[in-house]
């Protein structure tokens, strides 16, 4: 799908319109904002960008791409394309990426044309384990023991103490792929043969409490602002049921998650929306996880219960206009709609969920992303269920995973 926009090069601002960095004059309504990826979160950035008057291009390799189905324009190639990459800087006076996974090659490439946020350098350090935990540390933000395994000296000379624990693929891992649970020695050996002997990451198991993560925005003038931490919890390392506010975090473990998050970004000079996900360990330390340059699944509540979404903000951050404290104005939580929901009962062919009776519950917020297809595993949408009362919500939550045939929580 292509809606309506000026061939490349053709743009209609004002040359002094036009931004030499992030941040600097405001970028307003009528210009083109690109995005890299054309997922869900590309899809939310898209609409938030177009309710404030933005256009929008979308560089994705999938025809039918929930983002490119909703953009102005849609360049349909691989990330690294050096004339899809030409195409989108011709078209656009601003990019972001809606995954960490797009090259930050593609983001350097760009840098050289237009302003991109966030920028390579920080997308790089979020993309590899090694030198992301080498931040964290370098911030004074405490992260699991660990121990990089790239050779067979380092499997060799691993240290017993880090099992039991849990082996990570540096780079290209989300949603719990590229990782195993190893107990032993023998199990390492035998899961980093598995992951065919890339750069790996083996991280000592901790005793969890429970998971928390927290959103903040950055403009290009250091401004930080942030959301309520979110409580998390994850299933088969996907992320099933985010909780807002956090009904086990203390004041002053929300306000060591922010300080923790808001120095993470400074640190790296980062302009727009990251994601810091932490583990709560049983005696109540707060340590790191990993993060994400990026908007976030634990994120979505905002769409419904902030006055402004972590989409609003990705936008605000990138194009230069005033970056409001998100309020947030209900209690929350985000269920995360996985394929699995269409086939139910061992079912084989995909059914339509009963939208329709969990759409007659108070404060239910349904969103659909628009994939043409559901099978298990694939996120498919979310749901938000807003009120008045934390009581109240998680009443409403726990009907609709009745009705859905989600686990309860």
């Amino acid at each position: 799908m292509s809606l309506a926009l000026p061939p490349a090069g053709a743009n209609s601002l004002p040359e002094e319109h036009v931004r030499s960095a992030p941040g600097s004059p405001i970028l307003p309504g009528g210009a083109t904002l690109g995005v890299l990826g054309g997922g869900q979160l590309g899809r939310m950035f898209v609409h938030a960008a177009q309710e404030l008057g933005y256009h929008t291009v979308v560089l994705d390799p999938d025809p039918t791409s929930p983002a490119g189905q909703i953009a102005h324009h849609h360049v349909q190639c691989d990330y690294l394309d050096a004339q899809g990459l030409a195409d989108l800087a011709q078209r656009c006076h601003a990019v972001t990426t809606e995954f960490e996974n797009v090259p930050a090659r593609a983001l350097a490439t760009l840098a050289a044309r237009l302003p991109v946020a966030p920028g390579a350098d920080a997308v790089a350090v979020c993309q590899d384990r090694v030198r992301e935990k080498a931040h964290f540390t370098g911030c004074g933000v405490p992260c699991a023991p660990h121990a990089l395994i790239a050779d067979e000296a380092q499997l060799q000379a691993i240290d017993p103490a880090l099992l039991p624990g849990i082996l990570k693929t540096a780079s290209m891992g989300y949603d719990g792929k590229g990782q195993a649970t190893v107990h032993s020695v023998e199990a390492l050996a035998a899961a980093w043969n598995e992951l065919k002997r890339v750069p790996c990451v083996l991280e000592k198991r901790l005793e969890l409490a429970f998971e928390v993560s927290v959103i903040v925005a950055r403009n290009a003038q250091g401004e930080l602002v942030h959301f309520p931490l979110q409580q998390n919890l994850h299933r088969g390392g996907i992320l099933a049921v985010t909780t807002v506010p956090a009904p086990d975090v203390t004041p002053e473990l929300q306000a060591q998650a922010v300080r923790a998050a808001e120095t993470i970004a400074a640190s790296m000079g980062y302009v727009g929306v990251l994601c810091v996900e932490f583990f709560v360990l049983a005696d109540g330390t707060l340590v790191a996880n990993e993060m994400a340059p990026r908007p976030h699944n634990s994120g979505h509540y905002t769409l419904d219960a902030c006055d402004v979404s972590q989409f609003d903000l990705q936008v605000r951050a990138m194009t230069g206009l005033p970056l409001p404290a998100p309020r947030l104005h209900s209690s929350a939580i985000m269920l995360n709609l996985l394929g699995d929901l269409w086939f139910r009962d061992g079912s084989t062919d995909a059914a339509t969920p009963p939208w329709e009776r969990v759409l007659t519950l108070p404060g239910t917020h349904l969103h659909l992303y628009g994939k043409l297809s559901a099978r298990p595993g694939r996120k498919m949408g979310h749901l938000n269920i807003t009120g008045a009362s934390a009581t109240q919500v998680r009443e409403v939550a726990l009907r609709c995973c009745e009705l859905l045939g989600l686990a309860a929580f």
